[in-house]
């Protein structure tokens, strides 16, 4: 009965949802593309075969896409006879599908969870397992597929203290969506118990580790640009996946250090591509001598700061850099991902904003690998003295690979869980 009031207002929420596509279509063209994909519209390749095994990966958007980059590597290893359909939310996710695995695997934009839409996508792809990264519940979809015997593994599975508190709060529909899954694999202790409290049952549940600790060393010896940044032998400060309202405080901070060390260089990437030019004026009018990434200037000594306004190369700005401001956490939206600056060996500074990443962080505070600021002016603070401090800044970073090293068993731990579905 709940769930069929929340497919009737679905159903009445279809024009809001329309003109949503629409205006997000102006600040990015993406959002107007492919959208009959979004009711369940599937035209795959001519190599796309569902009589074949078909594994469905969910990664909604970017984070959940690059958490994704290892287990896909692994199923194409280990299941090569396996076809892979990747579905995301965002342009920016299916950018990133396609920037990391090419033409080897197959994309559509997931459906939204109308009946019809996801009843008609089910047709067209007849998966026999569907992998949700992180925390991705769909009434409709994980009941369809229940109901088809198609297997469904909530996989990287996390849990925060908040947003468990707003799932509580639609106990009835959280209930039936987690005992209707296949099995999960939880990133820690603590995200099992949550999803126990919701109704998981238990015995579904396995602590396989966070994917996200798999992280590969990126390259950037063939790009001329990022490597003559690395070879001007200034420090290098990155300010990385901004959100709004966190970028002025950020300048602020560079300002200050500005003030007492000219010579330190500083890369700001924003997290959403359609801000890039905003955040470019905003540090024209703060005063910095900028260039932008794509106009490929190599800063010379007067040019004060990098405006990242490029897609996929997040892990290449981290490589030239000597210390990672993570962005998300100056302002309250969780904190994007400190481990990849972290498995390079680069100290993490983030913001009191951690949700997303809580046990992560906590992790790397306690080995000595990550420090919080509670604002722009201790942020200016730290990153004044990390720089002034080479020693410190390496053990930061020794200590930050120390809690990436010590991490490494999610992926086999999670591919014996997938094995296990695949092979019932």
């Amino acid at each position: 009965m709940i769930r069929l009031l929340y497919s009737l207002l679905l159903y009445f929420a279809v024009p809001f949802i329309l003109m949503r596509l629409y205006l997000r279509g102006m600040r990015s063209s993406g959002y107007r593309q492919r959208i009959t994909e979004r009711f369940g519209y599937f035209y795959p390749a001519q190599d796309f075969d569902n009589s074949q095994t078909i594994i469905w990966i969910h990664a909604v958007s970017v984070g959940e896409t690059v958490a994704a980059e290892p287990l896909v590597k692994a199923i194409k290893k280990l299941l090569p006879e396996v076809q892979i359909l990747i579905t995301s939310m965002t342009p920016t996710g299916a950018e990133r599908v396609e920037s990391l695995f090419g033409n080897s695997v197959f994309h559509s934009y997931l459906p939204y969870d109308l009946p019809t839409a996801v009843n008609r996508f089910l047709n067209s792809v007849n998966p026999d397992l569907l992998i949700i990264m992180e925390t991705e519940l769909w009434p409709n979809l994980i009941h369809q597929c229940k109901q088809r015997g198609v297997k469904t593994l909530l996989a990287n599975a996390r849990l925060s203290a908040k947003s468990a508190a707003g799932y509580w709060r639609f106990s009835g529909i959280t209930r039936s969506m987690l005992q209707s899954l296949s099995a999960i694999a939880a990133q820690s202790n603590e995200d099992a118990n949550r999803l126990e409290k919701l109704g998981a049952y238990s015995d579904s549940i396995t602590v396989t580790g966070n994917l996200k600790f798999n992280v590969e060393h990126p390259s950037v010896s063939k790009d001329t640009y990022l490597s003559a940044i690395k070879k001007s032998g200034r420090t290098v400060i990155i300010a990385a996946s901004t959100r709004e309202g966190e970028e002025l405080k950020v300048l602020s901070a560079f300002q200050r250090i500005l003030k007492n060390i000219p010579e330190v260089l500083f890369i700001l990437v924003p997290r959403h591509p359609e801000r890039f030019n905003e955040i470019a004026d905003l540090a024209l009018q703060k005063g910095f001598s900028s260039v932008l990434r794509s106009e490929q200037t190599v800063p010379t000594a007067d040019i004060q700061l990098i405006i990242g306004d490029s897609m996929g190369e997040m892990g290449a700005y981290y490589a030239v850099s000597d210390i990672a401001f993570v962005g998300g956490s100056l302002v309250d939206t969780g904190c994007q991902n400190v481990l990849e600056p972290a498995a390079l060996s680069i100290p993490v500074i983030v913001g009191p904003s951690q949700f997303n990443f809580a046990q992560i962080c906590k992790q790397l505070e306690n080995a000595g690998g990550l420090r919080t600021v509670a604002n722009e002016s201790e942020l200016a603070s730290v990153l004044t003295e990390l720089v002034k401090n080479g020693r410190l800044r390496k053990e930061m970073g020794q200590f930050a690979r120390g809690v990436i090293d010590s991490n490494q068993k999610a992926l086999p731990n999670l591919m014996k869980v997938i094995n296990g579905l695949i092979g019932n």
